[in-house]
């Protein structure tokens, strides 16, 4: 039976920019113009500080020069306007004397209209999508917001409430969690990248004091769907990339219960200097690599945050060469 058609496609993956700009000046920073030329620029969330129209116009702006063929962008916690339930409940007090009821509506249309789309913009709300590029892949991705609840920010979630599983998943009742999923992942093989705004358990999550604060459910999704790249954010200090290996299965149960008993390669070694120069950091999973991912069986995790800790913009962007389905 002969192999499935695929195409090599290169993805440039940024989280948490914050409403910095990438200064051609910072020769000493990766984040800065002009970055590499990709197939696909996925942006997982964290466009602003807080939410403000200026904020987007200025994230709009800096994506409108990245040479990409397709843009995707999602929403996270700090960008509470985006979040329309959040926002008529707590934007009064987030945005103090700048409240504007209606900012929320504006920034909906910002980021779904022409602003958006004459920077060659896509905003996904949660959900599955499918996209054709000019190389011939064909592709679909599965996008989230959505992360636990954090210091009552925006897109949350209680951590007994699994957002990313079907009610009648096994998951769910293993774990006697609340089945709240109103667009759930799909099952392998029915999506080839995940994005979401924030990290699943124990992969890229631990936070500057070492806790662990990603999502279990999602990683227990992950599990069921494996799709070839999952790209998030959020959780500043786990910016990297590894390769999870879904072939030596663990109990559901245990993945609940604290443990990160996951097959997993070392994490992709960094040289910074080259990142510096390169303006990211650089892996190829693709069938020119040196070792392909293997689909169905592995899954390349990247946290792509590019701040710190300390919200300095110090990360470089990941790009990544990777098999999609071809048409």
């Amino acid at each position: 039976m002969a192999a499935p058609k695929v195409t090599k496609t290169r993805i440039l993956m940024i989280s948490d920019t914050h409403s910095t700009d990438y200064n051609p000046e910072e020769a000493k920073r990766p984040f800065r113009k002009p970055l590499p030329k990709a197939d696909v620029l996925l942006h997982c969330g964290d466009l602003t500080m807080i939410g403000h129209l200026e904020e987007y116009k200025k994230a709009i702006e800096m994506m409108r020069n990245i040479d990409a063929e397709l843009k995707l962008v999602i929403a996270g916690n700090h960008d509470i306007s985006l979040d329309s339930d959040y926002f008529e409940r707590e934007g009064m007090r987030m945005h103090r004397q700048k409240w504007d009821r209606s900012c929320s509506k504006k920034a909906l249309e910002m980021w779904k209209g022409d602003h958006a789309n004459s920077a060659g913009i896509t905003y996904l709300e949660e959900g599955t999508y499918e996209f054709k590029l000019s190389n011939g892949a064909k592709f679909s991705i599965y996008a989230s917001p959505y992360q636990p609840e954090f210091c009552n920010w925006a897109f949350p979630y209680e951590r007994h409430e699994d957002r990313y599983n079907p009610s009648n998943s096994s998951n769910s009742v293993a774990w006697e969690a609340r089945a709240v999923a109103r667009n759930p992942i799909p099952d392998f093989p029915n999506v080839d990248i995940v994005v979401t705004h924030g990290p699943p358990f124990g992969r890229l999550d631990a936070t500057i004091s070492g806790e662990h604060v990603g999502c279990s459910h999602l990683l227990s999704a992950m599990r069921r769907a494996k799709p070839r790249l999952h790209c998030f954010g959020h959780i500043h200090e786990g910016w990297g990339a590894e390769r999870v290996d879904w072939s030596k299965r663990s109990s559901a149960q245990s993945l609940v219960s604290g443990s990160t008993d996951v097959k997993v390669a070392n994490r992709f070694p960094v040289d910074e200097d080259k990142m510096i120069a390169d303006r990211c950091a650089y892996v190829d999973v693709s069938s020119d690599g040196a070792e392909p991912l293997r689909r169905g069986e592995e899954t390349l995790m990247v946290n792509a945050s590019i701040m710190d800790a300390d919200y300095r913009p110090v990360n470089g962007p990941w790009l990544v060469d990777l098999d999609l389905p071809a048409v």
